[in-house]
């Protein structure tokens, strides 16, 4: 018999874009009693502004308040959720510094709620949120629940990183040679051009013109931010 865990990777392993990925998330979310689900992916660059994609279920006119109010720059689950990967139950003293977001969102139904993070290697940033209207979350609905509940963010993010992040991200790395990646590793570590140059066996123009090459491909302004992409990216490991 498959497993609730196998069943769920078999179905977003056959949905092929955004939409259809989140409807299995949300199937998934009400079959472990949660009628609201919510997914944020954070790509890693820009450094100072991440994009960001926010997809879920709730209210139309919720959707639409959170976004107008700003409510993602002090929500205090998306705050907490950028220093820790421990999950979190929705409380009163968890929305105390922002009172107004709690009032409006439980207003919308959004009473009871479960959010964890997930980070990968490649410095992509997610939380999954599954929410309802009902009953509190007690001890034994986790003890019954919660393995379930971690193994749907992690599930969540990859799934949605796949169809979500090349809008993102354009693919930037996908143009990058062997030669530039090992230039930026090189630079990574702190060589110079005239450095990299003797450990490679090639001119110092041949390590610029490298240079040169990833900095457009990656869009960033000049070395030492290629090198910083490249290695949010994964591309450097």
């Amino acid at each position: 018999m498959t497993s609730w865990a196998e069943q769920l990777l078999n179905d977003l392993d056959d949905a092929h874009s955004g939409d259809e990925v989140f409807r299995k998330i949300e199937t998934a979310a009400k079959s472990l009693g949660f009628e609201y689900c919510a997914y944020g992916l954070r790509a890693p660059w820009p450094l100072s502004k991440p994009k960001t994609r926010l997809v879920n279920n709730y209210p139309a006119w919720w959707q639409k308040r959170y976004d107008e109010a700003r409510y993602i720059e002090i929500d205090p689950t998306v705050l907490h959720a950028r220093r820790s990967a421990l999950p979190v139950i929705w409380s009163d003293a968890l929305f105390a510094t922002a009172p107004q977001l709690w009032q409006e969102a439980r207003a919308a139904g959004l009473r009871v709620g479960w959010a964890k993070a997930a980070f990968d290697s490649c410095g992509v940033g997610g939380m999954l949120t599954l929410a309802r209207s009902g009953e509190p979350i007690t001890a034994n609905e986790l003890a019954e629940k919660e393995t379930r509940m971690r193994w749907l963010v992690n599930a969540a993010h990859f799934a949605l990183k796949r169809v979500l992040m090349p809008a993102l991200m354009d693919d930037p790395e996908r143009g990058l040679t062997e030669r530039e990646i090992e230039v930026l590793k090189w630079a990574a570590d702190g060589k110079t051009s005239g450095e990299i140059s003797k450990i490679l066996v090639i001119s110092v123009d041949t390590v610029n013109f490298h240079v040169k090459n990833a900095v457009t491909k990656l869009k960033s302004a000049n070395k030492t931010a290629a090198v910083v992409r490249a290695a949010m990216l994964g591309l450097l490991h």
